[in-house]
């Protein structure tokens, strides 16, 4: 018999784990997803798994994430409370994640801020996301609108092309004392404090990506090296998260991300999408290659994704990125042969 799941008890399952029952749960969602979402049944067949070859993380199939630009990948029917779309170039094709219960996405990114920030509602949150507000579906969006309908603070918003008010805000905000979250993507926070330049010492600054494709191209270390310069700051914290996925890891600091219990990060061969070489347990070195995400909250989709993105491994479920991988759209050894 089919186990029969509920919200509230998805939450329970998904949100209260621990690291020793990570696999287990990993296995029993990749049985499920098996089961109920046929394009990845499809895929893992063409994998040559099967709900009976698959006993351990390694043997799971991960899905490249370019097949979310082409393919619906949804687990049972259902009529989505949201879809959520990537950004994209002129003419190029836009990931679409379908979301099944917005109740396990906002559980999903309160939990795991709230267990490294606290409650977003003590903060006031100024967010710099231009080019994600100009455009309809962003779950980045969706997520930081969340936090600022919890902040008590009434100066909390987007701020767009506003900068100047930004700026004063700021300066009100340091005067008062407030405890303050200044979330951006990385090609705005660049402009914003390369006109105002301010000490900030009340104030976190959280960058979410997004310098590709702009005129001005900085390594991740020279951005936040810049920033740490043009606001006084020790640090800058940073935000890994996609349209893909509904959970997100964080960083407070020097490039290196904490997961949250409910999510994994593997590494696998850069040359060899199908090698797995580490994740959580299975090795005390730090790697470096491609990375996978293993997202528990991501039930109704698929829970695990080839990304992309290559980085380094840390056996404490942290990691570091490193960049993108070349001609990633076209990557995963015929994959486009399914249908």
């Amino acid at each position: 018999m089919k186990k029969r799941w509920s919200t509230r008890f998805e939450a329970d399952e998904i949100f209260g784990i621990n690291a020793a029952e990570f696999e287990a749960k990993a296995l029993e969602t990749y049985r499920f997803q098996f089961e109920e979402n046929s394009f990845y049944r499809e895929y893992c067949t063409y994998r040559k798994a099967s709900l009976s070859t698959v006993s351990k993380i390694a043997d799971i199939p991960f899905l490249p994430i370019s097949f979310f630009k082409t393919k619906k990948i949804c687990t049972t029917n259902f009529e989505p409370e949201a879809i959520f779309e990537s950004s994209g170039t002129t003419g190029s094709e836009n990931s679409k994640h379908y979301i099944k219960h917005l109740n396990l996405y906002e559980q999903s990114f309160n939990k795991a801020f709230e267990a490294v920030y606290g409650d977003a509602g003590n903060y006031c949150i100024l967010a710099l996301l231009p080019s994600y507000l100009e455009r309809n579906g962003s779950s980045l969006v969706y997520m930081v609108s969340k936090w600022i309908e919890k902040s008590k603070n009434q100066d909390s918003g987007f701020y767009l092309y506003d900068t100047e008010k930004l700026f004063l805000q700021l300066q009100k905000n340091e005067q008062q004392g407030i405890q303050t979250l200044l979330i951006g993507v990385s090609y705005a926070l660049y402009d914003f404090a390369a006109a105002y330049p301010q000490p900030l010492k009340h104030c976190k600054v959280m960058e979410t990506g997004g310098m590709k494709g702009r005129s001005l191209e900085l390594t991740k270390e020279e951005l936040h090296e810049f920033l740490q310069q043009q606001w006084e700051l020790l640090e800058i914290h940073a935000e890994y998260g996609m349209t893909e996925l509904l959970s997100q890891a964080y960083s407070k600091g020097k490039g290196i991300y904490q997961a949250p219990p409910w999510m994994q990060v593997c590494i696998r061969a850069e040359d060899d999408p199908y090698q797995l070489l580490a994740y959580y347990g299975s090795s005390n070195e730090t790697t470096a290659g491609a990375l996978n995400i293993i997202d528990l909250a991501n039930r109704y989709s698929c829970s695990f994704i080839a990304t992309d993105d290559t980085g380094i491994w840390y056996p404490d479920n942290r990691f570091k990125l490193l960049g993108r991988l070349e001609n990633s759209d076209i990557r995963g050894c015929g994959l486009m042969l399914i249908s």
